[in-house]
């Protein structure tokens, strides 16, 4: 039985007396979220009949614990005419376990059986929780009383529709999973249960009241007079922390200058702001209008509470889950850094607890110092391969970044069929020099024959020269490294003279690193501090180095002087060529950070109040 079923069965007192007393029951362990609960008839002495029980047990179970407990109770509460709440600790809990149940007594008069004694049976973690239970079973029962001792309000349907009113709201509001749904429907289900024209809540965002709903309207900006209104209404109910009714009692003491300012401007309303709080904080404010004849009533005000104190935690769920990931991180920051500064002014206190924190890091911290520039990787030294003597390219092996061994890798190589026939008739003429000279020799001419002896020799360092160009027709580099010039492919066929340089190769382990340090941080760079570089081509890797020497001379890049410094690296590796560029920082030592961060602009300002 649900209970608004239950309520139901309040309008009509034609049901047995004990039916009547354990949905009356059933509804107050609901409102009040209690674990179980007893009506009891006292009956002399320290005895007591129990009336209704709940949940229902059979006859032949015996009485709870606690309940035998809260029977010695009831006659205590008998002689208050307030809530008497006392800590309940069964037998089997551990003695250093903290309290977490509490039995509660409430005298409450029923219908054709006079004063009797409701106990309950509440299991809360927290002063606020409790306090929150106790009255709303205090709530609950104030409207059964209410009915019994008011001349006015004699009527026992009307009492119970009241209570149906609120139950109804709850059911509406635990339909919706979102929250602009359920804010929404709030104050819809609000203005048609207490014919309102016009039903608003307002969340506490910061120190100020933000308006998220109004009943019949779904879209609404800011903007308007007439939400700004409405928020400083719910901001003056805020700030004083209680229930604001336009017009107000004669014996009220509140504050209610936003309020009748709304009341008169918009056609003269009655005006009712109501707190919804939850773990004993103000999050929201309701704000309910409708014409001046249909004045809010006390039950009224009583009914419109006990809906508010029903509906908050299931408003403020929503408001606190349903957002985006942001608003989430930020409100769980929030709550944690008011765990250690206090609740008001947090992020205020927060942010100058991190600038005290960040100058006292700024003055004491230490850090490395880096200089940061630009670099350039060139050759230590490379191999030049010119033209052995003058001819035409035949063949080209190679391209720019191939690499190559020493004595064993072919470069190109130069036409040679012009350089053999010469070899050809150069032997063919030693030939004949040899026969004349052997004939000068017979015939006793022995000037003749040295002539020819001579002209023989002549013959062979010719024959010499042009072996050598033909053998040296194929160039071969004389070490092992990489080709950094010599795109010849294109040009195969030309002509080249001798010295030509055809090709150059450089050694992968005489690559160095060029560093362009600009003026204002040269004074900081000493021979033999060490440093790291990384390539733009291969920023994630790192490569030491150790400064060799500073060339003395400052030379103009980019409209600004540069000092170049030459550094020694501790690696090189197959992907690295001459000619790349990235950035290089050298490790000067310990500074404190204010100094490191502060350096350039005091540099700057020294610079310019000098001149």
């Amino acid at each position: 039985m649900t209970v608004s079923e239950i309520i139901e069965q309040f309008n009509t007192l034609n049901g047995k007396p004990g039916l009547f007393l354990q949905n009356l029951l059933a509804a107050q362990c609901f409102l009040g979220q209690a674990d179980g609960g007893a009506i009891l008839r006292l009956i002399g002495g320290q005895k007591a009949d129990i009336l209704a029980l709940y949940p229902h047990v059979k006859n032949d179970t015996p009485v709870p614990e606690w309940l035998a407990l809260a029977m010695k109770y009831a006659h205590e509460s008998n002689q208050s005419e307030t809530a008497i709440v006392k800590p309940f600790k069964p037998a089997d809990t551990l003695y250093d376990h903290p309290v977490k149940s509490h039995i509660v007594t409430v005298t409450i008069m029923v219908p054709d059986i006079g004063k009797t004694i409701a106990v309950f049976l509440l299991n809360v973690h927290n002063e606020e929780a409790l306090e929150a239970n106790v009255q709303k079973l205090q709530l609950s029962t104030g409207i059964l009383n209410y009915s019994q001792s008011s001349p006015v309000q004699q009527n026992w349907q009307q009492n119970c529709l009241r209570l149906r009113q609120a139950m109804e709201t709850l059911a509406t509001v635990n339909q919706q999973k979102k929250f602009t749904g359920a804010a929404m429907a709030f104050c819809n289900e609000a203005a048609a249960q207490w014919q309102c024209e016009r039903v608003s809540i307002g969340f506490l965002k910061g120190r100020y009241v933000q308006l998220k709903a109004m009943s019949r309207t779904e879209n609404f900006s800011r903007k308007m007079k007439v939400v700004q209104d409405i928020e400083s209404t719910m901001e003056e109910c805020l700030d004083q922390d209680t229930e604001i009714l336009v017009p107000a009692p004669k014996d009220s003491a509140y504050i209610d200058r936003a309020a009748n300012a709304l009341s008169k401007f918009y056609g003269t309303q009655s005006v009712l702001s109501v707190p919804l709080r939850h773990e004993g904080k103000v999050i929201a404010i309701l704000t309910l209008e409708r014409p001046l004849e249909r004045h809010f009533s006390i039950g009224e005000v009583e009914t419109i509470r006990l809906a508010c104190e029903l509906c908050t935690p299931r408003l403020a769920s929503l408001y606190e889950h349903n957002r985006w990931i942001g608003a989430k991180i930020g409100s769980g920051c929030r709550k944690f850094a008011a765990a250690f500064v206090g609740s008001k002014y947090t992020w205020t206190k927060v942010i100058a607890f991190l600038c005290c924190a960040a100058i006292l890091f700024l003055i004491f911290a230490e850090g490395q110092f880096r200089v940061k520039a630009l670099f350039v990787l060139e050759a230590a030294y490379q191999q030049v391969i010119p033209a052995p003597f003058d001819g035409y390219i035949e063949t080209v092996d190679v391209n720019i970044g191939d690499s190559v061994e020493a004595g064993k890798t072919i470069l190109a190589k130069l036409e040679t069929t012009d350089l053999r026939l010469k070899l050809t008739q150069s032997e063919a003429n030693k030939s004949t020099l040899i026969k004349q000279a052997l004939a000068y020799s017979d015939k006793n001419e022995l000037a003749e024959a040295a002539i020819s002896r001579e002209k023989v020799k002549e013959v062979d360092a010719e024959i010499e020269y042009l072996n050598y160009q033909i053998n040296h027709a194929s160039l071969i580099s004389p070490m092992s490294g990489i080709v950094v010039k010599g795109d010849l492919k294109r040009q195969i066929g030309s002509p080249v003279k001798v010295g030509d340089v055809m090709f150059e190769v450089c050694p992968l382990e005489a690559l160095r690193a060029q560093i362009h340090v600009p003026e204002d941080q040269i004074f900081d760079v000493q021979a033999g501090q060490e440093g790291e570089l990384a390539l733009v081509s291969d920023p994630g890797r790192k490569i030491r180095f150790v400064v060799e020497k500073i060339n003395p001379i400052a030379e103009v890049e980019n409209q600004r002087n540069i000092f170049k410094v030459q550094v020694q690296l501790g690696e090189t590796y197959r992907g690295m060529r001459p000619g790349m560029e990235g950035v290089a920082k050298v490790t000067i030592g310990k500074r404190r950070y204010a100094w490191i961060w502060s350096r350039k602009v005091v540099n700057w300002v020294r610079m310019k109040l000098w001149l």
